[in-house]
């Protein structure tokens, strides 16, 4: 028994993947291309793709958002859990990182569900507000610049249903939320925001020693 979360050594996170990762072959060759990518950093851990997966599965969700896409892996863990109508709307500003997700959604038969916006995200996400999209969407993924954090989760907040749930990445950022002595824009910035999520009467959430940190804020219903 214990009284705190665990911290993996490689032995034990080996036995996790072991005991736990039933990866789809589509994302397994996505993970091997991206593994010799010079920022393979910002790919998602794959027990963190799986756990969204059955996020999204458990949630019914249909329509999904994601802000920063890189090559593509979390968007096609998403989109392999969502039934055959679901609609994912992926954000993000880099031709060259998407062009290796485009390739590998279309390998996998789920790239006419992927709706790829190459502007600023917030442009995007004001356009959607801008059509009436607020309150049609289940489930939204923010790992991007982690100085837009904010700015993405309150525009994400309007285009949730109530009872969806934002999903936000790198929010323990290898311990250094908990410097002090940190003061780097990113830093800050993310500890600006897991100190606002805290303090928002408007979800419902939990920061998981997932990958580099996961929080999860669900949109509490009105009344």
């Amino acid at each position: 028994m214990s009284n705190r979360t665990l911290k993996l050594d490689d032995r034990t996170y080996e036995y996790l993947l072991a005991h736990s990762l039933r990866e789809h072959p589509a994302l397994a060759q996505l993970r091997a291309e991206t593994a010799s990518h010079p920022r393979v950093n910002m790919q998602i851990a794959p027990e963190q793709g799986q756990f969204m997966q059955l996020l999204v599965r458990l949630m019914g969700a249909r329509r999904a958002i994601e802000v920063g896409v890189f090559t593509g892996y979390s968007s096609l863990a998403v989109m392999l859990a969502m039934p055959p109508d679901g609609r994912l709307l992926a954000l993000d500003v880099s031709e060259e990182f998407t062009a290796v997700a485009r390739r590998h959604w279309q390998a996998a038969g789920v790239a006419g569900r992927i709706e790829l916006v190459l502007a600023p995200a917030n442009e995007t996400l004001d356009a959607r507000l801008a059509r009436g999209e607020a309150g049609q969407y289940d489930f939204a993924f923010i790992d991007a610049d982690k100085t837009g954090y904010l700015g993405y989760y309150e525009r994400l907040l309007q285009l949730l249903r109530p009872g969806g749930l934002i999903v936000a990445d790198n929010t323990l950022w290898d311990g250094e939320v908990a410097n002090p002595g940190n003061r780097e824009a990113d830093t800050m910035a993310l500890r600006a925001f897991n100190d606002f999520l805290h303090r928002d009467p408007r979800v419902d959430l939990a920061l998981l020693p997932v990958g580099d940190g996961l929080t999860l804020a669900r949109l509490r219903e009105k009344g």
